[in-house]
């Protein structure tokens, strides 16, 4: 098991990563090259770039039929994906973070996922910020021009949390972070997103009126599913304590079937409001896990 925590030079490294993510600078939206990020989010900021003839393997949903009329040949339009876009990469850090049976920690998976969109990002020359929240002093990094944001993001992510760490309210610094951003925005949610959060669902209702919200949900497979340990105490968020016999297959059903609820309302809630849900596991490869999540989203939208 990996150590809590993650090393800067691992997360700088990762931007050797971020190119297969599909993010190559200076791409035209309809190019065969443009990347998979890219397709699902163009639909934030394109503007038209030029028409030229026709090639083999160009997408014919871009055909211009007035010019192909007027010239008798085949003719397309070209778009460029808007430059600057603003992109907030929302970090949740906290002790409940520091958990993990399988492979490595959530904080370290979010440390990463963050990292790769990051520098997928900033490839594209996007406006990138950051937010680390959960912590007694939230950070806020404005999203701006160059790489300076995201590094201190990148170094605020690698820095030990400080043992005993309480946290703060996720509704409220979300709130107040996405305030000053552009209408259009981009915000990657990067969270534990199985714990019960007053008024999370009312926050991305109004987060989704004016931005693009995609939600990283950080798993552990003993989320979902205990591992057999025998008689076990927990201390509850209240301080109270508690004894389970894991090994007890009604017991184990229960824990189950709570979990598979409560995840059920979070897919639920994520598509009725037209919100990307990406989960990231910490036995998963995270640029696997981050490929999959927006391949699925982009096969859901051809279907519609």
């Amino acid at each position: 098991m990996q150590q809590p925590g993650v090393r800067l030079d691992d997360l700088l490294e990762l931007r050797h990563q971020a190119r297969a993510l599909g993010l190559p600078a200076h791409h035209l939206v309809n190019s065969p090259f443009a990347g998979l990020y890219a397709s699902v989010f163009r639909g934030a900021g394109i503007h038209f770039e030029e028409v030229r003839e026709y090639r083999a393997g160009d997408d014919i949903r871009y055909m211009d039929w007035k010019v192909t009329a007027r010239t008798d040949t085949p003719h397309l339009k070209l778009f460029r994906e808007e430059r600057e876009r603003a992109v907030l990469l929302c970090v949740e850090r906290g002790a409940h973070l520091e958990f993990g049976t399988r492979n490595t920690f959530k904080s370290v998976q979010a440390a990463r996922a963050a990292a790769l969109i990051g520098w997928a990002a900033s490839r594209l020359h996007d406006r990138v910020g950051g937010l680390v929240f959960g912590t007694p002093a939230p950070r806020m990094l404005r999203p701006a021009r160059g790489r300076r944001a995201l590094w201190q993001l990148l170094r605020t992510l690698a820095e030990p949390l400080a043992p005993g760490s309480p946290t703060t309210p996720v509704t409220e610094t979300l709130r107040r972070a996405a305030a000053g951003l552009p209408p259009g925005s981009l915000l990657f949610l990067v969270a534990d997103l199985d714990c019960e959060r007053p008024g999370f669902e009312t926050l991305l209702g109004e987060l989704r009126q004016r931005h693009t919200l995609v939600l990283l949900a950080l798993d552990d497979p003993a989320d979902r599913e205990i591992p057999a340990m025998g008689r076990v105490g927990f201390v509850g968020p209240d301080g109270r304590r508690h004894q389970l016999d894991t090994d007890d297959p009604v017991a184990r059903n229960a824990y189950r079937a709570a979990w598979e609820v409560r995840r059920a309302r979070l897919r639920a809630n994520a598509h009725r409001l037209g919100l990307i849900l990406i989960p990231i596991a910490t036995d998963s490869e995270i640029h696997l896990a981050l490929s999959h999540g927006l391949a699925r989203h982009a096969r859901s939208r051809a279907h519609r």
